[in-house]
């Protein structure tokens, strides 16, 4: 995939770190299009039954490995073999992973990752956390889009972007990506596909919550339309290019996220609805849900830019200030008229 590694009869392999669904899911994509890639994951347990049943039963049950996709359990190993590394791992945990494998990365490695999310106590956006902890002479990229991974994982057609400032890293990554039913498109805007992958779990809380209140399509509607005049504010106010949040990492996966139930940040706010506290709706769905922390940094960082983001807000106070979600709604609903 790098320049001066493998070739088109022998294409270097690549490295996915984090062997949760999406890790797993994107290492059987990238497999599947024939090259020899590495999967590796914290828990050894789980790697060597991954190993053995030759599929994730945990978090992906039903997507077998392609032969060119192998475990691995030692990160030394599966960072020696190849030129490429791919981080999906939780946002919190985004940092930490880039600070054990920065010892590891060889010259001409590139670092590439499918986290969304601020950084919780910063503020700042992954590229910028690589950034500070690797360097500039890392070349960096983001993958980001409507995908689930449970249909990426089962093969179904699937679009995605890869926004990166090294042109030629996107390029070779989505042609990595790319095969008969998964395309993908490429980006220099890595602020802006960043942020829309940041701020879209929020708005799909705030939308689980609504529908789950009953308030009905016209009530969901507006919360994505409105919601994607907020994100699209944030971004713009951050450096970001307008026109990106016309794509699939902002309004594509805003949607996505919004308004189906294999969305873990639209069943958690479906579940505040029935009266199940954080704490609950969280050992419910039994997954990271990115958006309850990123509520609390999309909030910080809002404030920092003095963008004002309501629905975001509003869904910041009903997950950790106690607010009551119908007096949410009459906040929302009670803001002075101005033009869209």
């Amino acid at each position: 995939m790098s320049g001066n590694e493998g070739t088109a009869a022998d294409p270097a392999p690549l490295a996915v770190l984090g062997a949760g669904s999406w890790g797993t899911a994107l290492a059987i994509q990238f497999a599947r299009t024939g090259h020899p890639t590495l999967l590796w994951g914290r828990d050894h347990r789980q790697i060597e039954a991954m190993a053995e049943a030759r599929c994730n039963a945990r978090y992906l049950p039903g997507a077998s490995f392609p032969e060119s996709l192998v475990v691995e359990a030692d990160l030394g190993r599966a960072l020696a073999r190849a030129p490429d590394i791919l981080l999906a791992v939780p946002s919190h945990a985004f940092r930490s992973t880039l600070e054990a494998l920065k010892p590891l990365i060889g010259r001409g490695q590139r670092v590439a990752w499918a986290t969304k999310g601020f950084e919780l106590g910063s503020g700042r956006l992954p590229h910028e956390v690589a950034r500070e902890v690797l360097g500039s002479h890392v070349p960096i990229a983001v993958l980001s889009g409507p995908t689930f991974a449970a249909e990426v994982g089962r093969g179904l057609p699937t679009a995605m972007t890869v926004a990166s400032p090294d042109a030629s890293f996107a390029d070779s990554l989505a042609k990595t990506l790319s095969g008969q039913n998964f395309r993908a498109y490429t980006s220099p805007d890595i602020v802006g596909v960043e942020v829309g992958g940041a701020v879209k779990n929020v708005l799909a809380i705030g939308t689980g919550i609504a529908d789950g209140m009953g308030f009905g399509a016209n009530t969901r509607i507006a919360l994505i339309t409105r919601g994607l005049a907020e994100m699209t504010r944030l971004g713009v106010a951050l450096g970001a290019r307008r026109e990106t949040f016309m794509g699939l990492a902002a309004l594509g996966d805003l949607v996505l996220t919004c308004t189906d139930d294999q969305s873990r940040n639209r069943r958690f706010g479906l579940a505040i609805a029935a009266g199940r506290s954080a704490t609950e709706a969280q050992r419910l769905i039994g997954q990271v849900v990115e958006g309850v922390h990123a509520a609390r940094a999309v909030r910080t960082v809002a404030a920092r830019a003095a963008i004002e983001m309501p629905i975001a807000e509003e869904v910041y106070a009903v997950l950790h200030e106690g607010r009551d979600v119908r007096d949410a709604v009459r906040a929302l609903m009670g803001r002075e008229l101005r033009q869209e």
